[in-house]
């Protein structure tokens, strides 16, 4: 598995990243969200009724993008796989709720369920055009 570079770390630590899922007709669907970094992996929490889930349990390709905010020519490209998991208890749930002052739960309506999202990096691209 790729690592992420020491260079571009500091993104991990960022609160938004842009994921890209693969749609049923093929086509992207773009989402910003919300991630922890767990080593090289990135984590989400999703409810089980957005689409871009749906996407994800039928196709775990998935692209991540984190762009520095103060130098927008700098930015971290993660392409991988998802890693979807059942999140019924909001442990996970909690664990992202917690680094966004935020309960998940809030999010939800009545009788949805959350999945933990393991993205698993096949390529990574750091990019720095700074010169």
């Amino acid at each position: 598995m790729p690592e992420i570079p020491a260079s571009h770390r500091d993104l991990l630590d960022g609160d938004f990243a842009t994921m890209a899922t693969v749609g049923p007709d093929g086509r992207p669907q773009v989402s910003e969200v919300w991630f922890l970094a767990e080593g090289d992996d990135v984590t989400l929490s999703l409810n089980t009724s957005r689409q871009k889930t749906r996407n994800l349990q039928a196709n775990p390709a998935v692209s991540l993008l984190l762009l520095d905010l103060t130098v927008p020519y700098r930015y971290l490209e993660l392409r991988g796989d998802a890693e979807v998991t059942p999140d019924d208890d909001y442990s996970f749930a909690d664990k992202v709720g917690s680094k966004y002052g935020s309960d998940l739960r809030e999010h939800d309506q009545p009788g949805q369920t959350r999945v933990k999202v393991v993205i698993r990096p096949v390529r990574i691209n750091a990019v720095d055009m700074r010169g």
